[in-house]
């Protein structure tokens, strides 16, 4: 088997509270591998998203390691961080997080202009055309549907055509329609840019597609946290 694309080792995270230090993460050993798309589930609180952000360098690990790519993640500073997440990653949120000033071709061309990208916006409006907004490309966010703009921020965290894609409820803001259309074009872009996928979600249909499903309890991977999903969902 090849080297993992993403690997945590006794990661944990530990954040100040008002009444001391708070244990988020208690201890996170993890591989996820190349074009493997893998769902996180458990309750609210049991540090799904901020595994997640681990992964993807938002957060930094105040114990253990992470790798991605084979880069210590930890090791890094914030500049190195921001660096290799625009060459490497796409992150995807459930309140969109697009520039309200600038349009969806706009927002969708950023990261490649950040980048020194010459064709930024002839492959930001092929990647709009892909998620189906080719004719509202000059619209602002203000001037968009949620899942509209959902559909902005998926094309502009898979133009850069990442190696690694990461989602936090992706479909959490969005009613039914729109959140089906979300899970199509997410693992579309998945198939169509060979990505690994990696996803927070409390929707079991979303969960039920992925090839293995992670849970987790109070800071801790569940037992079943290595089992295909298949296996996981037979067991319950």
């Amino acid at each position: 088997m090849t080297d993992p694309v993403l690997a945590l080792t006794d990661a944990r995270l530990t954040l100040a509270g008002n009444a001391g230090p708070v244990e988020i993460l208690k201890g996170i050993t993890l591989s996820v591998h190349k074009g493997e798309t893998v769902g996180l589930i458990g309750p609210s609180g049991s540090g799904k998203s901020s595994l997640l952000m681990l992964m993807g360098g938002l957060e930094r690990a105040t114990g253990g390691k992470v790798l991605a790519l084979g880069q210590d993640l930890t090791a890094m500073n914030e500049d190195a961080l921001a660096r290799f997440r625009r060459g490497n990653m796409g992150v995807v949120f459930q309140s969109f997080h697009l520039i309200p000033t600038m349009t969806a071709l706009e927002n969708v061309a950023l990261p490649l202009e950040l980048a020194g990208v010459k064709d930024a916006f002839d492959r930001a409006q092929a990647e709009l055309d892909s998620v189906g907004l080719g004719k509202r490309m000059h619209h602002y966010p203000s001037q968009m549907s949620g899942g509209e703009q959902q559909r902005v921020a998926l094309a502009r965290a898979a133009v850069p055509r990442p190696a690694i894609l990461l989602a936090d409820e992706p479909t959490g803001n969005l009613d039914g329609v729109n959140g089906q259309a979300i899970m199509d074009l997410l693992f579309g872009l998945r198939d169509r840019h060979g990505a690994t996928l990696v996803l927070v979600t409390h929707a079991p249909e979303l969960a039920a597609r992925c090839d293995r499903v992670i849970r987790l309890a109070d800071g801790l991977l569940a037992p079943e946290a290595h089992a295909p999903a298949s296996m996981t969902k037979a067991a319950e």
